[in-house]
């Protein structure tokens, strides 16, 4: 029946008045209804694959070795399932979590309200946790007496690896085990990977700390963008793998074009383009008081300590960010005038990360500030009237029916799409900042101050700042 709906050739038109629309509008809601389908049945099979290995283990012959008794399943299982052992392992690793830790998160799966692959992000990000680490991470995205914006996507109404991103933020936040602590054992497993692949072609990847990889990976864009021209046949992507190849192969003193020709592009750090970095900081991690992460833009939590090594050693200026003592978000900020200012623009990738199309993922440097409300029918250059999208969202903005819908001071746009349906948009996530409880007396004889967040306190730089800033910048002894 629902391939006759899909082919046009139903007993009743979706709609009579408009046929065609009404049949590209049902087709979207056979979409939906199948991937709620799809979703029930995940959560089917990982309750009968576990089922399956409750009974086996019951079954099996005294003195079985644990280990080869759950190969024995992980390959029955893949057998049934037409899939490798290691992924029939995976499988009934991430089936094990929800069945016995993540209940939430199987009933949301079952209920079509999230994908297996949003279930198995949850399973994956989990798995490092304490049972009440866990327990909140689930709590945290699924308990409907959790607070959330109302204009906030669920992680449901998001693609999975943008709410993969999220469940890892909110792990670095809350783990046991400060960041600190793990990013050092991380480091010492920092290595480079070589794949062979088709057609004389291979893969070559590098595991870095987070802040070395992303001014890499802006560095490369900028160096790719600047070679773009007329007379460049490069697509931007082969650009920014020709720079990447002759970093490593060549002293970076030049480049080749496609036919082999070198030109003078510099890649030595002494290069006119710098690696370009945004990090949130709390003024009280990066003096070393507390170990409360630092955000760095288009990656997510970094210990404070590679926060101040990033401020003492590489910023240019400091961006002072007050922040709402309710939730952590920026506050508003306006421009009377048409221009967008490079401050405004940072405020922008700080209340929005990326993009905000729905499962963009685009954070480069070069997304546009975009009205939304155009300025010659009356929109204002505030935070609250305008987004950030990348260039291929921005043209699609105006170029066809999508539309973005109305944002705040610390809530990105969602978007309508041409048959009218509303995408929520991924909204950050903010969080107040630690103090530590030695300086809340302290902070209460603050005249005039907001209890807990120093930072109302003063119009310009306070003394703490401006002596913090002589510390990182004094020129050497």
């Amino acid at each position: 029946m629902l391939n006759a709906e899909v082919d046009g050739c139903g007993a009743e038109p979706f709609s009579a008045a408009d046929p065609l629309a009404g049949l590209a509008d049902g087709s979207l809601d056979i979409l939906a209804g199948a991937a709620a389908v799809e979703a029930g049945v995940a959560g089917l099979k990982a309750r009968a694959a576990m089922k399956y290995a409750g009974t086996a283990h019951a079954l099996a012959p005294p003195g079985t070795p644990v280990q080869a008794q759950e190969m024995a399943v992980a390959a029955e299982i893949g057998c049934v399932l037409a899939i490798g052992p290691r992924a029939a392992s995976a499988f009934l690793s991430v089936s094990h979590a929800l069945t016995s830790t993540l209940p939430l998160t199987l009933s949301a799966l079952q209920a079509g309200t999230i994908s297996w692959q949003h279930a198995r992000g949850m399973a994956d990000e989990a798995a490092t946790l304490d049972p009440a680490g866990a327990a909140g991470l689930e709590a945290h995205f699924l308990d409907p007496d959790t607070p959330r914006p109302a204009g906030a996507a669920t992680i449901g109404e998001m693609p999975a690896y943008r709410f993969k991103h999220k469940a890892l933020t909110w792990r670095e936040r809350h783990h046991a085990e400060s960041i600190g602590k793990r990013h050092t054992k991380a480091a010492a497993d920092r290595r480079v990977e070589y794949r062979p692949d088709q057609d004389g072609m291979a893969w070559l990847s590098a595991y870095l700390p987070a802040h070395q990889a992303m001014a890499g990976w802006n560095r490369l864009n900028a160096l790719a963008r600047a070679a773009q021209g007329p007379h460049e046949p490069r697509t931007l992507t082969q650009l920014r793998a020709d720079h990447f190849a002759e970093a490593i192969l060549t002293s970076g003193t030049s480049t080749s074009s496609g036919d082999g020709a070198e030109t003078g592009t510099d890649l030595t750090p002494s290069s006119r383009i710098r690696a370009q970095v945004l990090v949130t900081v709390p003024v009280l991690a990066l003096m070393g008081v507390t170990d409360e992460p630092a955000m760095l833009d288009g990656y997510g939590p970094i210990p404070a300590s590679m926060a101040r090594d990033l401020v003492a050693n590489g910023a240019e200026a400091f961006h002072r960010v007050l922040v709402d003592p309710r939730d952590g978000a920026p506050l508003e900020i306006g421009r009377a005038s048409y221009r967008v200012t490079k401050a405004m623009r940072n405020w922008l990738r700080l209340r929005d990360g990326k993009c905000s199309f729905p499962g963009c993922s685009n954070n480069s440097l070069d997304n546009e500030a975009d009205h939304l409300l155009a300025w010659h029918h009356g929109g204002t250059t505030g935070i609250s009237n305008l987004g950030q999208p990348c260039p291929k969202h921005h043209k699609l903005r105006h170029t066809t029916g999508w539309t973005p819908t109305p944002a705040t001071k610390n809530q990105p746009p969602g978007w309508t799409s041409p048959t009218g349906r509303h995408y929520k948009s991924e909204h950050q996530d903010w969080q107040p900042p630690h103090w530590p409880d030695e300086l809340m007396p302290e902070l209460m004889r603050l005249n005039g101050s907001i209890v807990g967040f120093a930072d109302f306190a003063y119009i310009g730089l306070s003394p703490g700042e401006e002596g913090l800033a002589r510390f990182l910048h004094a020129p050497p002894a």
